[in-house]
């Protein structure tokens, strides 16, 4: 197998896949690394998960951002190594609970079903990509997060979208932001990444 190092190889295969935004990031370098990544997380999801089951999703006011800025917990042990025998947890920790934030969001809103799936589908798709390109060694582009918006900053575009009653138009603008972002930035990598070639090898036949 071949390593593409058109991009720097990330410091943790773990930290590849949190996909943290630039707010989660800030949060971690202000505690240097110092907090182990796996407790805010699961504090933070159940938390959110609590506010979620209660219908916080649908409220008009600034309770809205509560599950939002409840997970970003989690960013604080987002400059950790992750290199504890759990850490490998995170990752799905924020992930099932960002689908989740976003399909109670979608449906407490009333956001048309076939809506929400399609920005789940972007989002699921570029982690689906990030996981299989680091399994490959062609690794996904620092800024890709950031520009990707990350976790949380998703979370929080989407809430702002239902504390201004436009929780629709966040729907269509964010899926079409993301869709467009991580099939363009995929294709492009792929297009440029070498391939391995095999060379036919003639066998002999003994007469």
């Amino acid at each position: 197998m071949i390593a593409v190092h058109m991009t720097p190889v990330p410091r943790s295969v773990v930290v590849a896949y949190r996909d943290d935004g630039p707010l989660s990031k800030a949060m971690g370098l202000l505690v240097a690394g110092q907090i182990p990544p796996l407790p805010p997380a699961l504090a933070g999801a159940f938390v959110t998960g609590i506010l979620l089951v209660l219908g916080v999703a649908g409220a008009q006011d600034l309770a809205v951002l509560a599950p939002a800025v409840t997970l970003l917990l989690a960013g604080a042990g987002s400059s950790h190594r992750h290199d504890g025998r759990l850490d490998w947890l995170v990752p799905p920790v924020l992930r099932i609970t960002e689908y989740g934030f976003v399909a109670s969001a979608g449906f407490a809103r009333h956001v048309w079903p076939p809506l929400v799936l399609v920005l789940l589908g972007a989002m699921a798709f570029h982690h689906y990509d990030t996981v299989y390109r680091v399994r490959q060694h062609v690794y996904p582009p620092p800024w890709l997060a950031s520009a990707g918006l990350g976790w949380d900053g998703r979370m929080l575009v989407l809430a702002f979208g239902g504390l201004l009653g436009l929780m629709p138009v966040a729907f269509v603008l964010l899926a079409a932001y993301l869709w467009g972002l991580f099939c363009w930035e995929s294709l492009t990598c792929w297009l440029a990444a070498p391939r391995v070639t095999v060379e036919p090898v003639e066998v002999g036949v003994p007469e």
